[in-house]
């Protein structure tokens, strides 16, 4: 299990629970953006499980300009001699197609260290395709929905693209994957990892809160609660897990 977290607390649960690696970003209502190299240090003095780091510069599509490569290259770069153990990025061209170039010099900068292209392949207009492009990169793993909003409704796609791997890389189901359905999409799939978030509300520790303002924009998100990954849930979904797969 790969837990998807934002926050120090999120990482220590993740592997007081049982995960065998995280997925550090921040901005996670945008689907996580690159996070800061000292959250990253903190949470490497934290734990002592594989930290992954999201290198994406803003939310919204894939494509980025020479400005926004130069961010994710430098965001790289900082993150790798700050202790990152992976990266997870994707790129798409404007036809929905996986960005070659871009893709290989960004793993080719984080050598010797793994990368996984992340749900962008989600948005390609063939699947089938890009995972052969992704394969071919070099990328170690992929996290996928199927192509759809969730895991569960791509799972015959995820099982498919299982198939179509054959081993060459590892095929990663994530997207709304919880203790209802986890043990579907894994015997349906067969798929050996997946990627959750396994996350709960918190409430804040402030005293005094004042109602009626918001830091958010669009969204306006609850000022007094925060989404921390939840140990319980990961103890849970790894022992299914585990349950499913005999280890």
């Amino acid at each position: 299990m790969e837990v998807c977290i934002d926050s120090v607390q999120s990482a220590i649960h993740a592997e007081k629970g049982g995960a065998v690696r995280v997925e550090l970003c921040s901005n996670l209502m945008e689907g996580g953006t690159t996070p800061s190299i000292g959250m990253l240090k903190v949470i490497k003095r934290s734990v002592s499980i594989p930290v992954f780091v999201m290198i994406r510069p803003r939310g919204g599509d894939f494509i980025y300009t020479p400005k926004e490569f130069d961010v994710m290259y430098q965001d790289l770069c900082m993150l790798k001699e700050a202790g990152a153990d992976g990266f997870v990025f994707g790129i798409l061209n404007q036809d929905g197609s996986v960005e070659q170039e871009m893709c290989e010099e960004l793993i080719d900068y984080a050598k010797p260290l793994p990368c996984t292209f992340h749900r962008a392949i989600d948005m390609t207009s063939n699947i089938s395709e890009a995972l052969e492009k992704v394969i071919s990169l070099g990328f170690k793993r992929v996290l996928t929905s199927g192509g759809d909003s969730s895991a569960l409704e791509g799972l015959p796609v995820i099982t498919s693209m299982v198939k179509q791997a054959a081993e060459r890389i590892v095929i990663m189901p994530g997207g709304g994957i919880n203790e209802k359905n986890l043990q579907r999409i894994l015997q349906q799939s067969g798929a050996k990892e997946f990627h959750c978030s396994a996350r709960s509300s918190v409430s804040s520790h402030m005293t005094f809160k004042k109602e009626g303002i918001s830091m958010g924009a669009a969204l306006t998100p609850p000022e007094f609660s925060v989404k921390v990954t939840d140990e319980r849930k990961v103890k849970s979904l790894v022992t299914m897990a585990s349950d499913l797969w005999g280890t």
